[in-house]
């Protein structure tokens, strides 16, 4: 029977699904961005955010126990030293998924799944909503109509010049 299990197998026996998000795990903390299908993502998300909360608190045991998960050394330095010190006041919520269409060959689901805390194009894009749009500066409409002046004064000497 099949009684609560209810999680995504991805095709894949027990053993090459733990590899395979493993491996995505390490991708993902060392590249704080990677592209790949939405059910993965998401088998992805259930996985790497519960290392993450173990990285808050470093002690040696939870080291071992991201460690056993991640088997990369590199990527649990840096989960624990840079990742763990920026998302230490955040209460959960460690990942977003983007979806970005359909993959050309097999018309799969993609998206980007990325650290939230590291993604600058969105800091950028809130930086740039705060300030004011206007439709024209007033240096401009300024700058323009002092120009507009010279020029009507520069023909007016060239008329009179010519007379």
């Amino acid at each position: 029977m099949r009684h609560n299990k209810k999680f995504n197998h991805l095709g894949r026996t027990a053993s090459h699904r733990a590899a395979m998000l493993s491996n995505m795990a390490s991708s993902l903390i060392k590249h704080k961005r990677i592209t790949t299908t939405v059910a993965k993502a998401k088998a992805l998300k259930k996985f790497v955010e519960p290392l993450i909360t173990k990285s808050k608190n470093d002690t040696t045991n939870s080291r071992r126990v991201v460690f056993s998960n991640l088997q990369d050394k590199i990527a649990v330095t840096e989960l624990f030293k840079e990742i763990a010190t920026k998302i230490a006041d955040r209460p959960g919520g460690y990942t977003r998924i983007i979806k970005t269409g359909n993959r050309l060959g097999d018309n799969a689901e993609m998206c980007f799944i990325e650290l939230v805390d590291y993604n600058d194009n969105m800091s950028k894009d809130i930086v740039a909503k705060k300030s004011p749009r206007t439709r024209r500066s007033k240096k401009v409409v300024n700058a323009d109509s002092t120009d507009l002046a010279q020029d009507a004064q520069s023909t007016e000497e060239n008329n009179a010049s010519v007379e």
